[in-house]
């Protein structure tokens, strides 16, 4: 850990010292041409879903996934995100993304709320080595750092995504790139093949671990890594990756009553391949992950370390006609594990279906009509035998701007 700080200390030195004693002709030039905010932008997109059609089981819920699963459902805010960006400096980009439709319980929505702020300082006049200091997401899985804007599944899986709550964290993590595969990740979102965005084919870093919006309970700071690289294979495009994390997490959301660790503190550590094959036209996206985790073990009415284990994987078929596109899916899941962030670091067992397509008759809208078949075991201090299963068609709106 403390090596890992040094190093990250050190490169911030080395590219703070070179922007500072070496003459950058290309900026002075371009600061007396451009104002400042002539280099910042705005774009964004918003959510509406409607989960009530053809629900089987009203106490069917998957809290991380989307708090209009279950019960009484109508339309719903899923993101309302407006992102503020600019590359201010040759070396300097900075980040700003709030969401408008933050849901802290099922019963208060559309509160606004950050999501990212960062700003990525370059260490080479290409910035090919980074570093991204900030609220950022946390480079570990494919389907976490791939924006919601361009997943094709309304939702992320839950063997992934438990690892990280809303996928960010605030730390300083480096990242490095060629040239040459950053433009290949920028135009696999262009080109709408689903890219995750620019992670680089290396990162590291050091972050809080209490996930994002919520302040560090101990002293010990988590540490990811990640390699991952694009290959062009004729017209074909895969990448595999590997990543992994570890540190200790708090727990800050216990029943009265449920037995913990004095400090409420537990390991929490994971290892996860990804596999990709970009929708040329046939895709797949698969991702596993093992660790271990805080989790309740109903028999002790306490929480644990237990491991975890669990993955999925995503097919998919582009289709482009007359200015149009239509991707048709389908995602297999199974997670066993606890989710660390939930009441009593919750125990899960979830298997899970779902058949989709995503309609896009322009590049400004896209419809999403998703049939999910679940089977869920999620149970805490207060529900120790709470396992659910049902089926429900699910449809979401999104504009892009």
């Amino acid at each position: 850990m403390k090596a890992t700080i040094l190093l990250i200390i050190f490169f911030l030195g080395t590219s703070l010292r070179a922007q500072l004693t070496v003459p950058d002709t290309t900026t002075k030039k371009s600061n007396s041409t451009k104002k400042w905010f002539e280099s910042i932008n705005i774009r964004g997109y918003a959510q509406v879903r409607y989960n009530g059609l053809l629900q089987t089981n009203e106490d069917l819920e998957c809290e991380q996934c989307d708090k209009s699963w279950g019960g009484e459902n109508g339309f719903f805010f899923r993101r309302v995100r407006l992102i503020i960006y600019g590359q201010v400096n040759p070396r300097v980009y900075f980040y700003i993304q709030p969401d408008f439709a933050s849901a802290p319980v099922s019963t208060n929505l559309n509160f606004a709320q950050l999501r990212d702020a960062y700003f990525d300082v370059g260490i080479d006049k290409e910035n090919q080595f980074r570093f991204r200091i900030g609220q950022s997401k946390v480079p570990f899985g494919f389907e976490n750092m791939q924006s919601s804007q361009n997943r094709l599944p309304l939702d992320r899986a839950d063997a992934m995504n438990s690892a990280v709550s809303n996928e960010r964290d605030l730390g300083v993590f480096f990242y490095y790139a060629p040239i040459k595969i950053r433009k290949r990740y920028s135009s696999l979102v262009s080109e709408g093949l689903k890219g995750s965005g620019d992670y680089g084919v290396f990162g590291l870093g050091i972050y809080n671990g209490q996930t994002a919006n919520k302040p560090e309970l101990n002293t010990n700071r988590h540490v990811v890594a990640r390699i991952s690289y694009p290959f062009a294979i004729k017209k074909q495009i895969i990448e595999p990756g590997i990543q992994a994390y570890k540190g200790v997490y708090t727990l800050s959301t216990l029943s009265s009553g449920v037995k913990s660790n004095i400090d409420k503190t537990y390991l929490d550590e994971r290892i996860g391949a990804t596999f990709v094959l970009y929708p040329k036209p046939f895709g797949i996206l698969a991702e596993y992950n093992v660790g271990t985790g805080p989790e309740f073990d109903k028999l002790a009415d306490s929480i644990t370390n237990q491991r975890l284990s669990g993955g999925f994987i995503t097919a998919s078929y582009k289709i482009d006609f007359k200015s149009q596109t239509l991707i048709p899916f389908l995602r297999y899941q199974k997670y066993d594990g606890g989710k660390k962030h939930e009441l009593d670091a919750r125990s899960y067992k979830v298997e899970e279906l779902e058949i989709g397509a995503e309609w896009q008759p322009n590049k400004n809208f896209e419809l999403v009509v998703m049939y999910t078949m679940s089977s869920r075991r999620f149970e805490d201090y207060a529900k120790q035998n709470n396992y659910q299963r049902g089926n429900l068609l699910r449809i979401q709106a999104q504009v892009n701007f």
